[in-house]
């Protein structure tokens, strides 16, 4: 199994660069007043695409030989993966087969056709998911950019947090969402390199709290299908990315639905920042836990922005 390397990281943020936004970091008073800590916000959902995904698929994308690119790229993804890698294949002009749960959100779909993907729909479970993703790349022949599990991807990602340390100093504490946790290790391969010194946090629902439950028993803890309105978060960790989280994440916290809904709608509210269900989960759990964060420089990761604004969380109770 190959772990990908800090120079894997930045030969990544050279070949993507051309492709991608360096985004903004902001900050809010009101949030640095009712946390009692300095929050940092890497707007992720600013990015190319609308989410930190990208920068993972980019890599993978214009990593390819000309011949293995000719053949396309394939993967399973519930959105933004499947978005980005449309995205990145379709800047190379090459095919992109992506298998998507029928229960993804509608703007993901829309946006995945838009970039040119051609969608293939399975049952919304891994299980399913990987079954048909099996048969469509038997078909198609494309390379497997795996969503999270992928060295390429990983290090991709982790140039976010390498422009992050570059923004803003002094960081004590960097928090992020865990799904899969192509993020997390990504953060980990570079703030392990570059700031040792600063403690990493994972952010998880409750109702998908596989990653939390896997992080207290010591191995892998798999959820075949979770219930949770964060729906990037509902995939369970593979060997790769638990090899970063079992070796650099300081903990996992978790957060409730509507905790994750009332952080979404304050975020709206209070900074305009539009971020999906799965990108509040970190000021959720900043906001629930405030004591370990108070009088600390924390990074939270705004991993994406691709919001159904039909089906927003708030209107639906």
């Amino acid at each position: 199994m190959y772990i990908p390397t800090f120079q894997d990281m930045l030969d990544a943020h050279e070949r993507i660069k051309p492709h991608i936004h360096r985004t903004p970091v902001l900050t809010s008073s009101y949030f640095n007043e009712l946390t009692g800590a300095e929050l940092f916000f890497k707007c992720e959902n600013f990015q190319k695409a609308g989410a930190f995904k990208v920068r993972g698929a980019s890599n993978a994308v214009f990593g390819l030989s000309d011949e293995d690119a000719a053949k396309g790229v394939c993967t399973h993804s519930s959105g933004n993966h499947a978005l980005s890698l449309s995205y990145a294949a379709g800047r190379r002009g090459i095919p992109c087969n992506v298998v998507m749960p029928r229960t993804a959100p509608e703007a993901k779909k829309a946006a995945v056709r838009g970039y040119g993907g051609i969608i293939t729909e399975c049952d919304p479970s891994t299980t399913s998911r990987e079954e048909v993703f099996a048969k469509v790349q038997a078909e198609t022949g494309g390379d497997f950019v795996h969503p999270y599990n992928d060295p390429r991807v990983i290090a991709g990602q982790g140039t976010c947090s390498r422009e992050f340390m570059e923004q803003v100093d002094g960081l004590d504490l960097m928090v992020a969402p865990i799904g899969g946790g192509g993020m997390i290790s990504g953060t980990c391969l570079t703030l392990s390199h570059i700031a040792p010194e600063v403690k990493i946090i994972a952010s998880e629902p409750e109702q998908a709290d596989d990653a939390y439950r896997s992080f207290k028993a010591g191995h892998i803890i798999a959820d075949d299908a979770p219930q949770t309105i964060a729906d990037g978060l509902k995939v369970p960790l593979k060997e790769r990315t638990w090899h970063f989280v079992s070796n650099h994440v300081s903990d996992i916290l978790t957060a409730s639905e509507d905790e994750i809904i009332a952080a979404m709608k304050l975020t709206w509210q209070r900074m305009k920042l539009v971020m999906e269900p799965s990108c509040a989960v970190p000021l959720a759990t900043i906001l629930k836990n405030k004591e370990m964060f108070a009088g600390k420089r924390v990074g939270v990761i705004v991993t994406g922005g691709n919001v159904d604004l039909d089906m927003l969380p708030w209107m639906l109770n």
